[in-house]
């Protein structure tokens, strides 16, 4: 059984949770969330807390886990920071979609899904959120996955702190 599975999570000032046949709804001030949980995973309600328990060893903590970050994203929304590193790579919102112009062509247009808002302080940060921790994920995978950096001039997109392994270009001069 899971460490962290056998500990109930509380629910924050704001947040209401109500479990009906096997779907978890969450809703906050940051937004609402719906969570069908694993046929094996149950969850019970007693005030404010939320306890969580499986027949099966191994889905007791991929569900504690499933609904913990269903309670956090609708209290605290999640955000994940990226930056552009290449000269002329910008980003900016259009009519709703995030445009990069990252060396291509054409521009790259990707539509966010519904739940996560993407910003963009100036042409080169993009900071993606939401409640639902899978999508903002995803969508800053995606995201990233358009340019990645490279590892020779370290040009792409990148996630804001994360440290890209440079490389040593050809060696001039060697017989």
């Amino acid at each position: 059984m899971s460490r962290l599975g056998k500990q109930p999570i509380s629910l924050p000032n704001g947040v209401a949770a109500t479990v009906c046949d096997g779907r978890l709804s969450v809703k906050g001030p940051s937004g609402s969330l719906e969570l069908t949980l694993p046929p094996t995973v149950s969850v019970a309600i007693s005030g404010q807390v939320l306890s969580v328990s499986s027949a099966d060893k191994a889905m007791h903590g991929l569900g504690w886990a499933l609904v913990r970050n269903s309670v956090v994203g609708v209290s605290k929304p999640y955000t994940v920071d990226l930056e552009l590193q290449g000269v002329g790579y910008q980003a900016a919102i259009d009519k709703g979609e995030l445009v990069l112009t990252v060396g291509f062509a054409n521009r790259v247009r990707l539509l966010p899904p519904r739940g996560v808002t993407v910003t963009c302080s100036d042409a080169t940060h993009i900071r993606v959120s939401g409640c639902d921790k899978h999508a903002v994920g995803q969508f800053s995978a995606n995201v990233r996955r358009v340019r990645p950096p490279e590892p020779y001039k370290g040009k792409g997109i990148r996630y804001v702190g994360e440290v890209v392994r440079r490389k040593a270009g050809k060696a001039f001069g060697a017989k």
